[in-house]
């Protein structure tokens, strides 16, 4: 089997044309991570892996949290901490989910728009056990974070206006 190499007149013909590396474009990679990968179990209080939101093109992202499995009488505080170099972290966490006692799917918003020196985020939880039976709480869950696409933001944001105004 012979394969011709097209020439730049060929090209031309067929309508193919040759691009210069100056007419390609970096498209950014939307972040889609887990601050707390799935079916992490935890029976105390804990940290996440630290994630680079460095790169990140918009600096709004959905949270999830997702409680698989649980025991009764307990709840799950769990808060997003941020840092600009990923070893001392934000005193205060920068959002916080309600706390939880069910399974479920709860989402929230990370805004960090007001905290351009945040450049990683991680996940911190805390457990609580009362009542009956043993007294070690036991969570079985995952935190994903997904960056919202700017299109998104503005269309939502405008669809937020002319219901309030």
């Amino acid at each position: 089997m012979r394969v011709r190499r097209k020439s730049t007149e060929d090209a031309e013909k067929s309508g193919a044309r040759n691009f210069s590396a100056d007419y390609f474009v970096t498209i950014p990679a939307m972040i889609d991570s887990f601050l707390v990968p799935e079916r992490t179990v935890v029976t105390a209080k804990g940290d996440g892996r630290a994630v680079d939101v460095s790169s990140a093109s918009n600096r709004v992202f959905l949270l999830t949290l997702h409680i698989t499995n649980i025991v009764e009488q307990e709840s799950l505080d769990v808060s997003i901490f941020g840092s600009a170099d990923g070893a001392a972290w934000s005193p205060k966490p920068v959002v916080a989910f309600p706390q939880k006692f069910y399974a479920g799917q709860h989402p929230l918003l990370l805004d960090l728009t007001q905290h351009p020196d945040t450049k990683f985020v991680r996940a911190h939880w805390e457990v609580n056990r009362w009542g009956r039976g043993t007294e070690i709480p036991m969570f079985e869950f995952n935190v994903s974070m997904k960056e919202v696409p700017l299109d998104i933001l503005k269309e939502a944001s405008a669809e937020a206006k002319t219901l309030t105004g």
